[in-house]
């Protein structure tokens, strides 16, 4: 079993309370670290504050260099990252290692943003009172940022916050996920060795009585959360003056229109559906498919869920794996045979063994069921027939939650329709919701968060927008 210290403004080091971090797919402890207590919590805190100064002062060239040390790290880490994930998480490892590689990208593409950081020339000669004045704006960092991180992608997730707070030039107090925190602490070592400023990134797994004070504490100028949507608002609530970036949960839908491919859409949602034992934020949940296709449809989806390979994370070719503990796979359980002691038709699936819980497919199926109207973040999915197509798009809208959705099909004008109907933070044609590119804009609407992540949209974020205005009047001769 090996020992993680935490890391603390710089240093490694332990605490008098040891975190055991347990296989969610054999149940035994393969890691251990600590958890921050006041103390180490009070002494991040007070070191963020001091090198805010020298974190803002970093040059353009430095940031750039150490976040493209950290991608380079990290991919020279590639195998020790997948096999952590595997281990803390349960993340079947050909899925680890693509989430490593989507991390090294967030820093590198962080490392290219922090060249272009924002700056405008602003014409004040609107109004003759302004006659002779210039302008210019310049952004500034934030502060001190607060992060905390969920246990579904334990090192990408992670990367999303701190790559984006070292090229704005902001500290950051870090608390990863409890279930999953090796995988950050292996990031801070990186981190650490490409030369950050002291205090400029601290890594504490903490208890939810001291993690609440990344939310509540006036010396944090931003917090940024990605969790659950009731958690996530709650601490919007009680977040005080500070700026606060959430980036919540959702159902994710998809449409499977008459035109469309139906071995590449069925194939598709399977992967969209099961990847991960569905415990991502835009795990497909919920698809729509149109009357005429839906039994190929089904079959096709069958077909290719018959191949998943389920077994051990870290066997090379597992498809699909455990779910984070047991308490979530007894609730998607009790969930789906609610629905169908309402009706709902079982095609596949529906039983658990411990913490897996076998992938699953629903139909007949109403919008009320929590399989379909609350976020899942489970390997279920509900596959239902439609007849028009304007409907479809008023049931995916009949939902508190808006993160992304999906379309299969080649007619421009329903592309277009959906784009403007549906109530999502983004739509993805010809693929399933379930895509991501780690530089796009990502996020909600709704129940599913606020503001945008992607490092330019984080960044953005992470800085204040400062004005200069000059009066060159006297400036004659």
């Amino acid at each position: 079993m090996t020992d993680y210290p935490i890391y603390l403004a710089g240093r490694f080091q332990t605490t008098a309370t040891p975190l055991a971090v347990v296989s969610p797919y054999s149940g035994q402890t393969v890691y251990q670290t600590y958890t921050a207590g006041e103390a180490e919590f009070e002494a991040a805190v007070v070191a963020a504050q001091a090198a805010q100064a020298t974190m803002q002062a970093l040059p353009v060239y430095e940031r750039y260099s150490i976040l493209q040390q950290v991608s380079a790290g990290i991919l020279a880490h590639r195998d020790e990252f997948a096999t952590i994930m595997a281990q803390e998480a349960g993340k079947p490892w050909k899925t680890a290692q693509i989430e490593v590689e989507r991390s090294a990208q967030t820093f590198l593409v962080a490392a290219e943003e922090a060249k272009r950081l924002p700056g405008e020339i602003l014409s004040l000669a609107w109004h003759p009172a302004a006659a002779n004045k210039d302008a210019i704006i310049q952004y500034f960092p934030v502060g001190v940022v607060a992060g905390i991180s969920p246990f579904n992608f334990p090192l990408n997730l992670v990367a999303h916050k701190v790559a984006p707070a070292i090229a704005a030039g902001c500290p950051m107090v870090l608390k990863p996920a409890s279930k999953t925190p090796i995988s950050a602490l292996l990031l801070a070592k990186i981190i650490h060795e490409a030369g950050l400023p002291a205090g400029g990134l601290s890594v504490l797994p903490m208890d939810r009585v001291t993690g609440n004070k990344l939310v509540t504490d006036p010396r944090f100028n931003l917090l940024s959360f990605t969790g659950s949507p009731e958690i996530g608002w709650q601490m919007k609530r009680d977040a005080g003056k500070k700026k606060v970036v959430l980036e919540l949960g959702g159902n994710a839908a998809l449409i499977v229109d008459k035109d469309a491919d139906v071995t590449l859409a069925a194939n598709k949602a399977v992967v969209g559906a099961f990847a991960y034992a569905g415990q991502s934020c835009i795990h497909t949940q919920r698809i729509y498919v149109e009357t005429s296709l839906f039994d190929a449809f089904i079959a096709q989806f069958s077909r290719k869920l018959a191949e998943l390979n389920i077994g051990d994370p870290q066997a090379p070719n597992t498809d699909f794996s455990n779910m984070i503990d047991e308490n979530n796979a007894k609730r998607i359980e009790s969930w789906v045979n609610e629905a169908i002691a309402d009706g709902a038709k079982l095609l596949a699936g529906g039983k658990r063994d411990g913490t897996l819980y076998a992938p699953t497919v629903l139909t007949n199926t109403r919008n009320a069921m929590k399989v379909c109207n609350l976020e899942a973040f489970a390997p279920i999915v509900v596959i239902e027939a439609f007849t028009d197509f304007k409907q479809a798009v008023a049931t995916i809208n009949d939902s508190s939650f808006g993160l992304q959705a999906g379309l299969f099909s080649f007619d421009s004008r329903k592309i277009r329709y959906a784009f403007e109907h549906l109530h999502v933070g983004g739509l993805i044609v010809n693929d399933v919701p379930t895509f991501r590119a780690d530089h796009m804009p990502y996020g909600g609407v709704k129940d599913s968060g606020l503001g945008r992540e992607g490092p330019k949209y984080a960044i953005f974020d992470m800085l204040e927008p400062k004005l200069l205005v000059t009066d060159h009047s006297q400036s004659q001769f």
